[in-house]
């Protein structure tokens, strides 16, 4: 399965998602089943680094996400990728904006995946890191789960 994290940036929540994400199926020995990446909807942090607390919350569950810089989705994402999963409402509509809307049904929100459907909280406004940490988690998990029911 081919799965691609989305967010405003690409420097906060998608890049927690994506490397929280890898990290539990190589925990769950299923790396050959997956792939795995995070994008951006806007073009203002292209090129730029996960950010600095964002970075220091993965490491803190002993997760590196060295080497990791913004990019903008695009169209052809929507081919090359299974999922384009989604942080939050707002991501969702510029996803589908993105990609000329969801014909295939690939589009989804992350906690969707989890028994709270809603937005990953944004701790680029609220600074709450492990508010975010917890919706990730939770919504990569569900995700997983899911996957390993086909």
């Amino acid at each position: 399965m081919r799965i691609l994290f989305v967010c405003h940036g690409n420097i906060c929540r998608s890049p927690m998602a994506e490397f929280v994400m890898k990290d539990l199926v190589q925990k769950a020995g299923r790396e050959d089943e997956f792939y795995i990446e995070s994008a951006a909807t806007s073009t203002e942090e292209i090129g730029n680094e996960v950010y600095p607390p964002a970075r220091r919350k993965l490491a803190e569950h002993g997760i590196s996400c060295k080497g990791k810089r913004a990019r903008q989705m695009t169209s052809r994402d929507y081919e090359r990728f299974d999922l384009l999963v989604g942080m939050d409402t707002w991501n969702i509509r510029n996803m589908k904006a993105i990609c000329g809307g969801d014909p295939e049904g690939k589009i989804r929100q992350l906690l969707d995946f989890t028994s709270r459907p809603g937005d990953v909280a944004d701790p680029w406004y609220t600074g709450d890191f492990e508010a975010t940490w917890r919706d990730v988690l939770e919504g990569c998990q569900g995700l997983l789960r899911t996957h390993l029911k086909f």
